[in-house]
């Protein structure tokens, strides 16, 4: 018993849950509530709902929602059902999500003859391990009254991930694995309904779902099963090496739009919030340190606009449709090439209509109820009666926001007058075996299996006798090695025989032959990372797997080194002598290196007199990041706290960006890109909650060498808040008045400052008329209206908020028969 509790904890520790939660209902838990389906919908208490939700990791977030160590699930879902929100638990176990190993805590990997994800009696049966993990979580949940049938908020849970996409290659032993999956799932009596993604054979009761950038196309695989999305992937992942996708709020809105309007009832966004890869999380091999996502909110917290905004406004208008979509399904009716009407009409009168336009070049003119309607290319406007629209998703109402990031100097609890500067304190990792724990071995060992993921790092060894026929004192020797490790430095004699060498993205394999000058001595090869998708990841090796060889230059001699006795070492010395926490006392103060590889950094504070070890934090309330400037690859860890890898040193291509990205037509996740030709991260985020007020120290492991007097602090800010809104836009959904009671509302400008302490201060650039560019470089066009920056001014400057009129009424008419709009730039102080 007491084993299995240590068992299920690592589980906890290391497998991660995926929580959706909704953002279109406020409900009030306490009281049983039953969850069904029908083919419509969720059916919430004998009613049919129309939801969207949003997922969030909670371990990657920022530490605010940090409980005890990241892995309090049970709290998170309390304060989510607190929030009066709906919760999809998406137990897995295994997750991909770019998270290390998959999910699976990695002693699962030495549990003999075990295969995992497939019909395997050590995974599976024997001892239980999926089905005791899944087992847990539920009875977890209803420990604590969490699933709704309890009066908690638990509505839907999910067993296994994305199994659809590769369970061809576990040929006929993967249908019986989905089989007993889902009769394991079914019988732990959650009293939701449970659903597989991306998997057509689901068996009943199970939900089959779709993940995916569309899933208007998508039909469950049981005329009984709605119609749900459980992952609309909101942006992309982003990789070292390569530049940073980005999906543009126009295209996201019209496939959530178009969900709806083909029959949808539930979509989850995949990221809502997506966080930061903090330590050694990260799965790979060469994700980033940033899990953002390009998410509604981004991986500082901040609400990232007018993602955040136009999103919101999607979900209103979807909200007023959903009496009519509930209660009977579409029709569909072709308004011409590309154009589409679907309507939710009831015998009652009810009446609601989704009108598209899936062409990616052409707007184009409609006519639907004997109304007229444009319809921009790669759009669907909204009708929550049928008759009037009240949003587009081509159509942007809210504002967007420009963050910047500031610099900090440094702070310290001292006289500033005695402050001389900042310098740093270091470790020289020693190059080869360094540690008792050291063992020998004969022939290549894989990675995975002798480090345990104790370590990013494994140590490879071996003494070349000066006697061997290609050691010839000073000869000139091709020394060959093969790995799937992600990462080779290889040092001869003690110095660096080579560049460090990384496997090319999506290939997770080296293969380098380079000359070097032996005499007799130590030839030490040191790499990192895991692998963590695909099928049968866990059996893909990491490591020298070989073979490792010499030959002279001149092509003749070829020794294989691979059978040979190697001495092996996990980890490094500065790990077992815990110089992330900063408190060792073998640091070395004079004449710190820098460009040197293998080297550990802790900043120091210079005073007349002394030298201080620790920093005050940033002042205000702003997130906090590093800029790496200047470091090659390696760690940080900000008060012992890991902020996870860093790797400036390796750029994206120079080509593949665009200064801007058509959102009509299918999106991809190499279609829109920035930051080509730089690193994809130089910016860490260090959260708040773990900076004391005074205090901090910074310490640093760099793997190829860098400079750290170049890492600096900064805050992120938002700089200026913008909005570009024309006159045929359609008026704020918020205004929508079905009873067409009072003055008829138009289009309309808003502005907020992010902040309940600031007002805005300054109109930088306000133009009614054809301004042209985006936020940050508006520009005015040949139409402008004199009026516009003063009537900005006054409705605008002093006031936390406000609203303007987008029209000839509020800014005359400086040129008849145009299409005007007004384009504003703000800040806020």
């Amino acid at each position: 018993m007491i084993m299995e509790k240590i068992i299920l904890k690592k589980w906890l520790i290391m497998v991660l849950m995926v929580i959706c939660i909704s953002d279109l209902i406020t409900t009030s838990f306490g009281i049983n509530n039953s969850v069904t389906y029908d083919h419509r919908a969720l059916v919430i208490n004998g009613k049919r709902r129309v939801l969207v939700s949003g997922s969030i990791h909670y371990p990657r977030s920022t530490p605010e929602y940090d409980f005890s160590g990241r892995k309090d699930l049970v709290k998170f879902v309390k304060l989510v059902g607190e929030a009066g929100l709906y919760v999809h638990i998406r137990i897995g176990p295994y997750v991909c999500a770019e998270w290390n190993y998959g999910g699976f805590p990695l002693w699962l990997h030495f549990i003999p003859g075990i295969k995992f994800r497939t019909d395997n009696e050590p995974f599976k049966v024997v001892l239980k391990e999926m089905q005791r993990f899944t087992t847990y979580i539920v009875d977890l949940m209803k420990k604590n009254n969490l699933y709704a049938s309890q009066g908690g908020p638990i509505i839907l849970s999910q067993i296994e991930n994305e199994y659809g996409n590769i369970d061809s290659a576990y040929g006929s032993a993967a249908k019986p694995y989905i089989k007993w999956a889902a009769n394991m799932a079914v019988s732990l009596d959650t009293g939701v309904p449970w659903v597989m993604c991306q998997q057509a054979d689901a068996p009943d009761p199970i939900i089959n779902t779709c993940n995916g950038f569309y899933c208007d196309q998508f039909t469950p695989n049981s005329n009984q099963k709605p119609k749900l999305w459980t992952e609309n992937w909101s942006g992309w992942f982003t990789s070292f090496g390569n530049p940073i996708p980005y999906r543009p709020v126009e295209d996201l809105a019209f496939a959530v739009a178009r969900f709806y309007q083909r029959g949808g009832t539930m979509q989850n966004y995949y990221m809502y919030h997506g966080g930061t890869n903090f330590g050694h999380s990260s799965g790979g091999p060469f994700i980033t340190t940033t899990y953002d996502y390009d998410a509604p909110i981004d991986e500082y917290g901040i609400i990232r606009q007018p993602k955040w905004g136009h999103l919101r406004d999607v979900h209103k208008a979807i909200k007023l449709c959903e009496a009519a979509m509930v209660s009977t399904d579409p029709t569909y009716t072709s308004l011409g090439s590309n154009l589409e009407a679907s309507v939710y009409k009831t015998e009652s009168g009810l009446c609601s209509a989704f009108l598209a336009n899936t062409g990616t070049q052409s707007d184009a003119t409609v006519n639907f109820n004997g109304n007229s309607y444009r319809l921009p290319a790669w759009s669907v406007s909204i009708l929550p009666d049928c008759k009037t629209v009240v949003l587009n998703t081509a159509k942007i109402n809210s504002m967007a926001m420009l963050p910047k990031f500031i610099p900090q100097s440094l702070k310290y609890n001292i006289d500033s007058s005695g402050v001389l500067g900042s310098s740093w304190s270091w470790f020289g990792e020693p190059i080869g075996i360094s540690k008792k724990s050291a063992f020998v071995k004969p022939g290549l060992l894989e990675q995975i299996n002798t480090t345990s993921d104790q370590s990013d790092y494994l140590w490879y060894s071996i003494t070349m006798k000066g006697d061997e026929h290609v050691l010839q004192n000073g000869s000139q020797t091709v020394l060959h090695v093969s790995s799937l490790g992600h990462g080779l430095h290889t040092f001869v004699n003690g110095k660096l025989a080579d560049t460090s060498r990384y496997a090319p993205n999506g290939n997770h394999h080296i293969s380098v032959d380079f000359p070097v000058t032996l005499n007799s001595g130590d030839n030490t090869i040191d790499f990192l990372s895991l692998t963590n998708y695909g099928p049968f990841f866990d059996l893909t090796g990491a490591g020298i797997t070989g073979p490792v060889s010499l030959r002279l230059s001149n092509g003749g001699l070829t020794v294989d080194l691979s059978a040979q006795r190697w001495t092996y070492q996990i980890g490094l010395k500065g790990e077992d002598l815990e110089l992330a926490s900063g408190s060792s006392s073998l640091w070395e103060l004079p004449n710190f290196p820098k460009n040197q590889p293998l080297t550990w950094y802790k900043m120091l504070i210079l005073l007349t007199g002394c030298i201080q070890t620790s920093f005050d934090a940033p002042d205000g309330s702003e997130p906090i990041a590093l800029d790496f400037t200047g470091m090659g690859k390696g760690e940080a860890w900000v008060n012992g706290q890991s902020i996870g890898r860093y790797w400036p040193a390796l750029s994206s291509p120079n080509n593949g960006c665009v200064d801007y990205c058509d959102y009509r037509g299918a999106y991809k996740a190499d279609k829109c890109l920035k930051k080509c030709g730089k690193p994809p991260q130089q910016l860490y985020h260090v959260p708040r909650s773990w900076m004391k007020e005074s205090g901090n120290v910074l310490v640093v492991f760099e793997e190829i060498g860098g400079d750290p007097t170049q890492i600096s602090f900064a805050t992120k800010q938002i700089g200026s808040m913008c909005s570009h809104v024309s006159e045929s836009h359609p008026p704020p959904v918020d205004t929508w008045n079905p009873e067409k009671t009072g003055k008829e509302v138009g289009p309309v400008l808003s502005l907020e400052c992010p902040s309940p302490n600031q007002v805005i201060s300054l109109i930088k650039f306000a133009s009614f008329g054809t301004p042209q560019g985006s936020c940050g470089s508006y520009a005015h066009g040949r139409c402008k209206s004199k009026k516009s920056l003063p009537v900005v001014q006054k409705a605008c400057v002093g006031s936390r908020s406000c609203s303007i009129a987008v029209s000839i009424d509020t800014f005359g008419d400086p040129c008849t028969g145009v299409s005007k709009s007004l384009a504003v730039e703000a800040t806020c102080a």
